[in-house]
């Protein structure tokens, strides 16, 4: 027999648990809302750690951009309908910097330049320009940027990074790459870069690593690494490891699930729990139901047999189709929870493109939650479906974040954007 429902009141309830919720979460924490958030913490694991604001538009013509707030001021010009355009220059600035601080506080530091987009290395030996990288990542940036005699190390034991690809397809753009593969210390048997990353915060595992690197060194000025130089002190690994090897090193962003990923989801869930948000994170809500004159009410999954919680306003951060926000069936594409009106393309058959690397992206990538200026979901007739329901992040539509490199500036922007509309009803 399942557990009596447990039930609790709260100001503000916030589904999902992406960059979108947790950034929400943050900002009502920060302005004394009680707060809780409910969501599957899956979807933040494949965070490549890298925090993009905008860096591509038009998506059709690929026009890259060094100014991401030259390029929001060319995307409010050319897309009204878009999340973005209804965010103010000063709100998108905000939002990033209470972030920033808040990761800090937390000890996993970003930095930037606060002007420009900047240009790092990945995986699979490309570049991406992005706006916000962890602190780990930052030499690389400056290493790339002026082409300094760089090692790269992998690791026998991880599986999908390899210096040499990265090496190889960046001989042109950087001619003094070097590689050395290294058997990881005491590697046997470890295959997963979280794996790597907590062996790392062994002092005895760095010493070891760091002597193997010392011996190929050479003239190399810089050594880069896969992302997994610790996972819960990576700071103090960090330095501890640039101490030993005697140069500046940095980090790679690996493919997901990434440690990066699990870095941002222990710092942000550590450091909301500290400001009193009240945490689900590996729950699913069931259920959303409303009156208009009443509380929101909440069916939460859980193992005890379930809770019901209940909330003034609601904030939908669910994500797209990963984070199941949205689904779609044989002939078109619903919102999961309240069954909203979502954007999208008239047909089926205009869902993708033929060609499946189409610069101009698909139908599908902009379906999504239409809302008002003030983040709150609409019907068919523009009014808001409820005045205290809200959404953030990739459930909104009129946006394709994947080809515009903008997912973790939208998500922070439009949550900070949906808080706001709730302390100013």
């Amino acid at each position: 027999m399942a557990n009596r429902a447990e039930r609790s009141n709260y100001e503000l309830a916030i589904i999902g648990a992406g960059i979108a919720g947790l950034s929400a979460a943050l900002f009502a924490a920060k302005e004394g809302i009680e707060t809780v958030m409910v969501g599957e913490t899956g979807e933040i694991l494949f965070a490549s750690g890298l925090l993009d604001l905008l860096s591509v538009h038009p998506i059709g013509e690929g026009k890259l951009w060094d100014d991401p707030w030259a390029a929001l001021n060319a995307l409010r010009n050319d897309l009204p309908d878009h999340p973005f355009s209804k965010v103010s220059p000063a709100h998108i600035r905000t939002s990033i910097d209470g972030l920033l601080e808040f990761l800090s506080e937390q000890n996993l530091p970003y930095r930037r330049d606060p002007d420009r987009n900047v240009e790092v290395v990945i995986a699979m030996g490309g570049v991406k320009r992005t706006y916000c990288v962890p602190e780990t990542v930052w030499n690389g940036v400056q290493a790339l940027e002026e082409k300094q005699p760089t090692l790269l190390v992998d690791f026998e034991e991880l599986k999908g990074f390899s210096a040499l690809q990265i090496a190889t397809t960046l001989t042109d753009r950087w001619p003094g790459l070097r590689t050395a593969t290294i058997p990881f210390p005491g590697g046997r048997g470890l295959q997963y870069a979280e794996q790597l990353a907590r062996a790392l915060e062994n002092p005895e595992s760095r010493g070891s690593l760091a002597c193997d690197i010392r011996a190929c060194l050479g003239r190399a000025q810089m050594v880069g690494f896969p992302a997994v130089i610790g996972l819960y002190r990576t700071r103090e690994v960090f330095k501890d490891l640039e101490k030993r090897i005697g140069v500046p090193v940095f980090e790679i962003p690996t493919l997901p699930p990434s440690v990066a990923g699990l870095r941002l989801r222990d710092a942000f869930h550590g450091g909301l729990a500290a400001k009193g948000v009240r945490l689900f994170p590996r729950h699913r809500v069931a259920a959303l139901r409303y009156e208009l004159n009443s509380n929101f009410i909440l069916d939460i999954e859980a193992s005890d047999g379930g809770k019901t919680l209940s909330a003034g306003a609601v904030i939908l951060a669910t994500g797209r189709f990963l984070g199941r926000g949205l689904r779609g069936d044989r002939g078109r594409i619903h919102e999961t929870l309240l069954d909203l009106p979502v954007f999208q393309p008239q047909e089926r058959a205009l869902w993708h493109r033929h060609d499946f690397l189409d610069p101009r992206g698909h139908g599908i990538s902009e379906a999504g939650l239409m809302i008002d200026n003030r983040f709150r979901p609409i019907a068919a007739d523009c009014d808001p479906v409820h005045p205290h329901l809200y959404a953030a992040g990739s459930v909104l539509g009129h946006q394709n974040w994947v080809r515009a490199k903008c997912g973790s500036g939208l998500s922070v922007a439009t949550a900070f954007a949906a808080v706001n509309a709730f302390l100013t009803t």
